[in-house]
């Protein structure tokens, strides 16, 4: 409890009340995941937008998971003067399960400080004989960690924690080089005057860390990256609109601009041995990223000079935040019902089965298109039941399995180099006839077209894709007759092409942002 931000004590006093009150009382969850929950919406630091999980395909780290959380969505470059600094009264994480029962046995906590340079004071200048505080983040050109023109010291701490995340097993991750738990966040890019290289400034933040009870060193970065999912997302979200002669055509994959190119996104990024990560001989790991804010929050009155905030928060962590499978709450989950998921955790996903086997969005594409009689009919949808909640048999689908909605990956299958992997991942392969298996729903990698795929998926192109030699392991979860669409439904797209976003060639993966000044 931080009561040094305090100086009236009767507002520590009111806190006190009010979360002990509620440390016994039943926990409200709010949720978020791409703007799509109500609540997200007032809270964007804490909002998780992206979640990738893949073999790592950079050259000599094919032994490696890489694991990338992205939060604060539509980032625009030029959002001065603060930008985009994470919330160091929020607990972001990533949790792995490596046994199918969906309960978290590993997860990666990161916690955010934001410090003030100067013991507090921020970066002065002397005018008139006085020394009077900037009012910018920068006082000058940054090209390396701990730069002096840099107003705000931006760090954090990674802890993994074993067992329940609450009550665990708890230890820091250690920095390789001098054996330190902080590491420094890079500032988010400004422009080009203030950092002329910032893919040069932004490596010096990859740092190699030591992982308890690993014995094989991995790494992690945490600071801004450009998006690198893309999206016709104004079209989408109005009724879909667009020419069906448009979006069933494969010549037109990418006829339209990505609408949120340009945009960053804050990452947090870990590259963990898959020997660390898997347990009991089965090399299939789910995962999900999160994100909680404490119960209780009082704003100060009378805010003090040197701190970066002006609240104060106590109690319980509670989850507003919840990402695994990309779309599920957006598209999936029902209005209702978007704050309770991202609140939930994965072993009670059973109360929202009805929305994955009886979904609404392939009838809601049915009516924007002016298709009628085009929705699949194979009720339950077994087939999107295999892809979202259990795995694929012999793909990524644990010996034991709870189902409940994370990405799942199989670590024994090997990564496939950038130029060969298909951008329809595993179902792209299928019918090209390509051996990849390494792409989404076996994990999710960055060229991964997840929009199509989920709009091949929802209309019953995994039925299909399946057929008669059962090359997806559905059996009898599959009748391809129950598929209108037929054959069409691999045509399904939404005119932008995500396999041309500017991607790096290894760790962390996603290219250097978009600076607020060329």
């Amino acid at each position: 409890m931080h009561t040094a931000r305090f100086r009236a004590a009767p507002v520590v006093a009111a806190l006190l009340a009010a979360t002990a009150g509620l440390a016994t009382a039943p926990t409200t969850t709010f949720a978020s995941s791409h703007r799509e929950a109500p609540f997200i919406t007032t809270a964007p630091k804490v909002d998780g937008t992206d979640f990738y999980m893949f073999r790592s395909y950079e050259p000599g780290r094919d032994g490696y998971v890489t694991l990338i959380a992205n939060y604060q969505p539509l980032q625009h470059p030029y959002g001065g003067p603060n930008y985009f600094k994470m919330d160091p009264d929020a607990l972001y994480e990533i949790h792995v399960d490596n046994n199918g029962d969906a309960r978290e046995d590993l997860t990666f906590q990161f916690r955010f400080k934001n410090r003030l340079a100067n013991n507090g004071n921020g970066v002065t200048l002397s005018i008139g004989g006085k020394d009077v505080a900037i009012p910018l983040t920068q006082a000058g050109q940054i090209t390396s960690p701990g730069s002096t023109a840099s107003n705000v010291d931006e760090s954090y701490t990674v802890t993994l924690v074993r067992g329940d995340r609450r009550g665990g097993q708890r230890a820091a991750l250690t920095n390789v080089s001098g054996g330190g738990t902080s590491f420094p966040k890079p500032v988010d890019n400004i422009g080009t005057k203030t950092i002329p290289d910032y893919a040069g400034y932004a490596a010096q933040h990859v740092h190699g860390v030591n992982i308890p009870g690993c014995g094989m060193p991995g790494k992690v970065f945490v600071g801004q990256r450009k998006d690198a999912f893309a999206v016709n997302l104004g079209t989408i979200f109005d009724l879909v609109n667009a020419p069906l002669s448009v979006i069933t055509n494969p010549a037109l994959i990418g006829a339209a601009p990505n609408t949120i190119d340009g945009s960053n996104v804050t990452t947090l990024a870990l590259e963990v041995h898959k020997s660390c990560l898997t347990a009991g001989g089965d090399p299939v790991i789910g995962g999900w990223t999160t994100a909680s804010l404490r119960q209780a929050r009082i704003l100060d009155p009378t805010p003090r000079a040197g701190h970066q905030t002006t609240d104060f928060n106590g109690g319980a962590w509670v989850q507003v935040s919840r990402l695994g499978m990309p779309l599920v709450n957006e598209v999936v989950i029902g209005l209702k019902d978007k704050d309770r998921f991202n609140g939930s955790q994965p072993r009670n996903d059973t109360q929202f089965a009805d929305y994955v086997t009886n979904p609404t969005f392939p009838k809601l594409l049915e009516i924007a298109l002016g298709i009628p009689g085009t929705s699949p009919t194979n009720f339950p949808r077994l087939d999107l039941v295999t892809t979202f909640l259990t795995g694929i048999g012999g793909v990524n689908k644990p010996a034991n399995v709870t189902p409940s909605e994370m990405l799942r990956l199989n670590t024994d299958i090997e990564p496939v180099p950038f130029a060969q992997q298909n951008r329809l991942g595993i179902v792209g392969a299928i019918l090209a006839g390509q051996s990849d298996r390494a792409g989404f729903p076996n994990g999710r990698r960055p060229k991964d077209d997840i929009v199509d795929i989920s709009l091949v998926a929802v209309m019953g192109g995994l039925c299909v894709a399946n057929g008669n030699s059962d090359a997806l392991g559905f059996g009898a979860a599959c009748n391809p007759s129950a598929v209108p669409l037929g054959t069409t439904a691999f045509n399904l797209h939404d005119a932008v092409d995500q396999a041309v976003v500017p991607l790096l060639p290894g760790f962390p993966y996603l290219a250097t942002p978009t600076p607020g000044a060329q």
